[in-house]
């Protein structure tokens, strides 16, 4: 009797890259978001995405009930007809990620700038008030 080592990586990878070319021809392949940084600043909160392929005109940038939405959408391009792809991984034809904002942003001021593929989103913070004393009336 001979034992043979079983390599599992090679069939795992294997195995998933199928299972993703099976999901993309039924059209129910997961969109990969783009990447992101969020950080802090002295004055706001800070939100950049990867959006390599898209211009600006494709993406929208909406505030609601304390929710930043980033979304972008573009058109197939005649690069990619007749192409069959064997692997695909740069992003979809359409994005969305959402992100919580802190209570202390002011939503009404948010702001975006576009940069060789990065968008970047800007909520200006809420300026913190020194505590004071109430007085208390008497009736």
């Amino acid at each position: 009797m001979q034992l043979i080592r079983w390599a599992s990586f090679p069939e795992l990878d294997a195995m998933e890259r199928r299972m993703r070319r099976f999901l993309e021809d039924v059209g129910a392949a997961p969109m990969a978001p783009p990447a992101a940084d969020v950080y802090e600043t002295d004055g706001d909160y800070v939100y950049e995405l990867e959006v390599p392929g898209f211009e600006e005109k494709q993406l929208t940038v909406k505030v609601s009930d304390h929710t930043l939405t980033v979304r972008g959408e573009r058109a197939e391009t005649t690069e990619e007809k007749g192409k069959t792809f064997h692997l695909r991984e740069r992003l979809s034809k359409q994005f969305e990620r959402r992100f919580e904002l802190p209570p202390e942003a002011l939503t009404d001021q948010v702001f975006a700038d576009f940069t060789a593929g990065v968008l970047t989103v800007h909520a200006p913070k809420e300026e913190a008030t020194e505590s004071h004393e109430v007085a208390i009336a008497t009736k």
